[in-house]
């Protein structure tokens, strides 16, 4: 055995070696057969007859003024990156936290009933008054029927109020002309009495200072004339009090009459709103667009029940600004009017230009649902955000107006400097 640990050996080149730590029965060295080793080759190429490294070398000096290149272009790019980046820290602010915020106009029935037409699709863009839908007007036209006729009710009251006033005026006319008939009437009997009473005080004079000069008979005569005179202006008068009691009453009846037009023609005011709710109600049949934009959160179908209140469309306006939020410490420089420049996340890289329009009267915190109050408990200092808005130009906008809608995430940098 030590024989063939001997030959393995010398034929791997190497010395012996004795593995006193194996057993006896593992300490046995199979020799390696020839298959196992690599061919040797008859003539290895002669390196000292190799070219003296231009076959080596000159590819690497070829690269050389390329990779040089490269590097400085490199270089001058990240230059006029670092100068570009110091150049916007210094005079623009930037804020990742804005959106396009727009006018959405939330469309609902203002009455209640059935829908029969349905005149618009899912985000299809319609103009201000242009009708949506149609709810079923059957019951709202008897409604304005009812209306109708009760108006025509009313007015017919009204004629006959009038004519009942007309009346009454025309019967106080004529208590009036009695009145003055009754007055004049006391007056000429009182001038009759005035006569009588002279031509009895003659007669009674003549007659005591001479019985010859006038008869008594005729004295007597005189005086009874007197006395009927005088009892007839005391019925002249009781005429008169009559006819201004008449008077009286045609003044009350004539007032009484205008308080009845009065109040005919307070019912056919009455009459005619509830004429023209009925009109009203009949004209919101129709659901129409509040404004030029395009339809969203379609929520109708034909053969709804509707309610009055029901949310039934989405119109977002076409007009659309920037709502974004800076930090409070980004607002020292900043002023309406200052321009903008803008990107949408969902057009690219493409960029808008704008204006800072205004800046909101509060952080954002304090229009809040709970608003915070430090008073209460420790106080941790947050930096707080200010929504400012921002106008798009118009020119910058050609073309874009269809794919800016409200919702969409904005990157704005307002030149400050």
């Amino acid at each position: 055995m030590s024989n063939l640990q001997t030959s393995s050996t010398t034929a791997l080149g190497e010395s012996p070696r004795n593995f006193d730590f194996l057993p006896a029965s593992e300490s046995v060295i199979e020799a390696p057969r020839e298959s196992d080793f690599p061919p040797i080759p008859e003539s290895l190429p002669d390196t000292d007859s190799a070219p003296a490294g231009d076959d080596v070398v000159a590819p690497a000096k070829r690269r050389g003024p390329l990779f040089r290149l490269l590097i400085t272009i490199l270089v001058i790019a990240g230059g006029l990156w670092l100068a570009n980046f110091v150049h916007r820290m210094l005079v623009f602010e930037e804020t990742d936290d804005a959106y396009i915020d727009g006018h959405v106009h939330q469309v609902s029935s203002r009455v209640a009933g059935s829908v029969t037409e349905v005149l618009v699709k899912d985000n299809e863009t319609v103009k201000a008054g242009q009708v949506l839908a149609r709810i079923d007007p059957l019951e709202f036209q008897i409604a304005v029927q009812k209306a109708k006729a009760a108006l025509a009710q009313e007015q017919a009251g009204v004629r006959e109020a009038q004519a009942a006033l007309a009346q009454a005026k025309a019967q106080y006319a004529q208590m009036q002309a009695q009145e003055a008939a009754s007055e004049a009437q006391v007056r000429q009997t009182g001038a009759e009495l005035d006569i009588a009473k002279v031509n009895y005080g003659r007669d009674q004079g003549l007659f005591q200072k001479d019985v010859r000069a006038i008869s008594k008979a005729d004295v007597d005569a005189t005086q009874s004339t007197a006395q009927a005179t005088g009892a007839a202006l005391a019925g002249a008068k009781a005429d008169a009090a009559a006819a201004r009691s008449r008077v009286q009453a045609g003044e009350a009846a004539v007032e009484s009459a205008a308080a009845a037009v009065a109040s005919a023609n307070t019912k056919v005011d009455a009459a005619q709103a509830v004429l023209l709710d009925a009109q009203r109600e009949l004209s919101y049949v129709e659901i129409k667009a509040p404004s030029n934009g395009r339809i969203g959160n379609k929520n109708i179908e034909v053969g709804n029940r509707l309610q009055a209140g029901q949310a039934l469309f989405a119109v977002v306006d076409l007009d659309c600004w920037i709502t974004a939020n800076f930090k409070e410490t980004q607002l020292k420089d900043m002023r309406a009017g200052q321009p903008v420049e803008i990107t949408v996340d969902a057009i690219g890289s493409h960029e808008f230009s704008g204006k800072l329009d205004s800046i909101a009267p509060a952080s954002g915190a304090q229009f809040a649902l709970l608003p915070p109050d430090n008073a209460t408990g420790n106080f941790t200092k947050v930096v707080q955000r200010v929504p400012e808005k921002i106008v798009f130009e118009p020119e910058s906008v050609r073309g874009f107006e269809d794919r800016l809608r409200p919702g969409l995430s904005a990157v704005v940098s307002v030149r400050v400097k």
